[in-house]
Parts: structure tokens; C-alpha cells; sequence
């Protein structure tokens, strides 16, 4: 089965979760990713903003910045294909960017490296248990993703998709159901 196909199947099954039971399974995710080592180490996070049916980041930025923790978002740059990372200080400070997913409207003194990042909490359609991560098929988290040395962190919900080995493996996965953890963390 082809990426393009594997997308639309696991995005047609992740619209189809009721507003309840993505509750749950958001909190669930959520109260995993704050139990992990990697998180409470962090000082610096990067999100994303949760976009459609995705697991819900704004509940943990909240969290993030009511407990003193620098957040930085990405932003698109269409030219380039790439990501832009900003700091950010209050959730007030996005607005609708790239395909109406909320990004950083901010000045660009508040531009981030990537290696200042503390841990990274990535966005995708599709992970299994090897960690290997189907994205949106743009490549802009992959640019990113081999350029970072901190812990890379997908917040997914628990799904049987094959995933092709070339995509970015993960370091931590936290889906609905369970942590899954690559070799050496």
C-alpha cells in the first residue's frame, strides 16, 4: 500500500473518533507525556499546534508555560520547505499560517535553533511500534528531525499502519494505549 493511501485511511479513521472518546484518549497522552524522564528534564519543548483530529497540544503548552517552560513552535517556510522555530510566551501569539494551521506570529528576534531544543514533540499521521513515523508527505519535519540531537517524542493515537523505514524514526512514541520507546531511552 502506497503513503498516499495509508494517509487517507488512518486520517479517515482518526476523524471518526468522537469528541469523547479524543478526550480520553488525549488526557491519557498527555498524563503519559508528562511522566516521562525526557519531559520533566526539558526545559525548552518544541510543539506543535494541534491541527484537526491530531492529539491536542494546546492542553500541554498551557501546562508548559504555567510551569515555566519555554515553548517555541514552527512556522513554515514555503520558499524554503522548511521550519522555523520561534519562542513563544503566550498561546495568544499564533495565528492561522501555513493550510490554517496555527503558527507563530512573532518578531523574528524570537527565532530558535534546533539544537536548543530540550525535546522535541512531533506531529504525523501514522507510527508503529519500531517508531519509524508516516508524516504529511511535505518532508518538513524530516529536514528538521536530522538536524536535532534532542529526544524527538510523536503523540499519536494506537493504530496497525505499516510505516516505510526511510520516514524519521522517533525516539518516544505516546499513543492512547502505551509508551513505546526506541533503544537507548
Amino acid at each position: 500500500m502506497d503513503k498516499r493511501t495509508i494517509r487517507k485511511e488512518v486520517l479517515k479513521r482518526r476523524d471518526a473518533i468522537t469528541a469523547t472518546d479524543k478526550k480520553a484518549k488525549d488526557d491519557f497522552i498527555k498524563n503519559n507525556l508528562l511522566a516521562l524522564p525526557e519531559f520533566d528534564k526539558a526545559r525548552v519543548i518544541l510543539f506543535y499546534a494541534s491541527y484537526k483530529s491530531e492529539v491536542d497540544t494546546f492542553d500541554l503548552m498551557k501546562y508548559c508555560i504555567s510551569n515555566s517552560k519555554i515553548i517555541a513552535l514552527p512556522k513554515v517556510d514555503a520558499v524554503s520547505s522548511e521550519l522555523i522555530i520561534y519562542k513563544i510566551n503566550d498561546l495568544s501569539e499564533l495565528s492561522l499560517g501555513y493550510q490554517n494551521i496555527p503558527e507563530p506570529n512573532v518578531s523574528d528576534d524570537r527565532i530558535m535553533n534546533v539544537n536548543d531544543i530540550d525535546l522535541i514533540i512531533v506531529p504525523g499521521v501514522a507510527f508503529d511500534d519500531k517508531c519509524n513515523r508516516l508524516g504529511y508527505g511535505k518532508g518538513f519535519y524530516d529536514k528538521m528531525l536530522n538536524e536535532k540531537s534532542s529526544p524527538a517524542v510523536a503523540l499519536s493515537y494506537e493504530d496497525s499502519v505499516p510505516v516505510q523505514s526511510h520516514d524519521v524514526k522517533m525516539d518516544i512514541i505516546v499513543t492512547d494505549k502505551r509508551i513505546i520507546a526506541r533503544n537507548g531511552y
